[in-house]
């Protein structure tokens, strides 16, 4: 039985230091990412959402609450609990709950997922531009499948790359405390990021390394896991560089990423020159790693780095003839705007991304640690290389590709001028 309910309104919450709240079967739950008490108000005073898992709060003591995945038809909990205590389920993406209060053998109130015309909150828990990039397509299909309204918090800066490329979505910058006092409470919330240990299942239903990156926030969201090519917004749609040429991406966030020979850029790029390309090199930055090993623009390419809004980074690439990065932000971000990407990578494994046909990796050679179950990646870690760390074999996923096998796999792409 789904009884009907109401939002709350003027109802006062009890104060936080009344209330207990009990994360079945014992997982500690996150305060900062949930109002202090559920923000629906149903029969008889229970009180529910589904912001931080499910999550069922009861007047008197004695009632219990059964929560129910509709989806498997498993029993996830049945517990009896104190007047004020908080129901938590342990799993906090998505899952289609039912849940069902009793007093005695007397159904009090129950309550099926159904967030059609509800707001709901999906925070971009990662602030890396690739993973807003892979994200928002399964966002998008959340809120179709579920025809609800939902607001997306990302951090400063990505906005614009998005909003007028999902008008049915509201792009907020903030914590969701501080959403929540724009407007009515939440029905639900859900927080996309990568969870250390991986192994954690009750933040996240697979583990990163065997999943691609898209495929994991659709599996989190309870949408289909398909390779969906997301909406960006081009600063620019007219072609302003008049010559041929193509963009770079050289920079990352961990050295791994890098393309680690140290010639390689170099000479491509003039390989690439001598075809008749310009090369720019549209990085955020000139150099980047660590102090006495810093990465720098490569000898050749036009700088084209700096603090530019991404969407004229976009404009750059829409009109490029191709792209060639390493597994990043950027490489995403070409590929989104449907510009050939080269991506170089050994790292991770081709499967990690979206697909490319000009994806380059050397498989005769130490590869996809990133996709090794056996380790986790420490993004504390700059110079992470967990095979080979303390020999001279460190990097060598990537210092063993040589500009050769680059050019052997973008010769089609300068044959044809990049179509």
């Amino acid at each position: 039985m789904n009884t009907t309910d109401r939002r709350l309104t003027a109802t006062p919450a009890p104060s936080r230091n009344a209330l207990r709240e009990r994360t079945l079967p014992g997982h500690e739950a996150n305060p900062s990412a949930r109002p202090d008490v559920p923000a629906l108000l149903g029969r008889e005073g229970v009180r529910y959402d589904f912001n931080y898992g499910c999550r069922v709060q009861v007047p008197v003591a004695g009632w219990r609450v059964r929560m129910r995945d509709l989806d498997t038809n498993n029993v996830i909990s049945l517990d009896t609990f104190e007047a004020g205590e908080i129901a938590s389920s342990r799993r906090k993406y998505f899952v289609r709950f039912q849940f069902d209060v009793f007093d005695g053998a007397r159904v009090v109130f129950s309550h099926a997922f159904d967030a059609t015309w509800r707001r709901v909150l999906i925070e971009v828990g990662s602030g890396a531009l690739g993973d807003a990039i892979a994200w928002m397509p399964a966002i998008e299909a959340f809120r179709q499948q579920h025809e609800c309204q939902v607001t997306v918090q990302l951090r400063p800066g990505l906005r614009p790359l998005f909003e007028d490329a999902y008008p049915a979505l509201q792009f907020v910058d903030g914590l969701p405390g501080e959403i929540e006092a724009e407007g009515e409470p939440f029905y639900a919330s859900y927080r996309l990021d990568r969870y250390l240990p991986y192994t954690d299942r009750d933040h996240q239903p697979t583990d990163a390394r065997v999943s691609n990156q898209q495929d994991f926030a659709s599996y989190m969201l309870g949408v289909p896991a398909i390779e969906r090519r997301p909406n960006i917004v081009v600063a620019n749609r007219e072609r302003t560089i008049r010559e041929r040429y193509v963009c770079i991406g050289t920079q990352a966030s961990a050295q791994c990423k890098y393309w680690n020979n140290a010639g390689g850029w170099p000479a491509l790029i003039a390989l690439l020159r001598a075809c008749g390309y310009r090369v720019l090199c549209i990085d955020r930055d000139r150099e980047h790693g660590l102090a006495g090993a810093l990465n720098t623009i490569p000898e050749g390419a036009e700088d084209f780095t700096g603090d530019r809004p991404l969407t004229e980074r976009a404009s750059l690439l829409a009109h490029a003839d191709f792209f060639i990065g390493v597994a990043g932000g950027l490489s995403w971000l070409a590929w989104a705007v449907r510009t050939p990407v080269v991506l170089i990578s050994g790292h991770s494994h081709p499967k990690a991304e979206f697909h490319t046909p000009w994806r380059v990796i050397n498989f005769r050679v130490c590869n996809s640690c990133y996709n090794d179950t056996t380790v986790e990646f420490d993004s504390s870690d700059f110079a992470w290389c967990p095979r080979h760390a303390g020999d001279d074999r460190r990097f060598e996923c990537t210092s063993a590709i040589t500009p050769e096998q680059v050019m052997g796999v973008i010769g089609p792409l300068i044959s044809s001028g990049g179509q």
